[in-house]
């Protein structure tokens, strides 16, 4: 047996307790194209809607991206935005009742629904090679296990 191999952590042995984690970052972008986001008028269509989506389709698939990551019984996601004049805020909660944390799944959800908000506003963004555009300060803003 190969003992200096990778291996996901043994959780069997844990009690199922609740968790629930709250995720945020930022997209920063021009504010000619927040304008456009706010009225609607982007041509791939509603932006935030479909970070939202993203996010929450993100958080199911966390253990399909990240190797070590364990498939959890998710019970509840929630993806929120706050607009700013030049910024987005993507904020996820993501709750379960389980034998290990839910970290990972809000980050995730958060990352994917800022990189949605990328992927929809690029053709705005790139005209200047991206010069404003960024993704940032993505980190867990609050954990509970009870």
């Amino acid at each position: 047996m190969y003992e200096k191999g990778v291996r996901m952590v043994d959780i069997s042995e844990k009690e199922d307790v609740y968790r629930e984690c709250i995720a945020e970052g930022y997209i920063k972008l021009k504010k000619e194209t927040i304008k456009l986001i706010k009225e609607g008028k982007i041509k791939k269509g509603d932006v935030l809607r479909t970070a939202q989506i993203a996010g929450i389709v993100a958080v199911k698939k966390t253990h399909d991206l990240i190797p070590m990551c364990h498939p959890l019984p998710i019970t509840a996601v929630n993806v929120e935005f706050e607009v700013f004049e030049d910024k987005i805020k993507a904020i996820c909660k993501v709750k379960t009742t389980y034998k290990t944390g839910v970290e990972m799944e809000a980050l995730t959800g958060v990352s994917v629904s800022l990189l949605t908000i990328w992927d929809m506003v690029k053709s705005y963004e790139k005209v200047d090679n991206y010069k404003e555009t960024k993704i940032y300060d993505i980190r867990v803003v609050k954990k509970i296990k009870a």
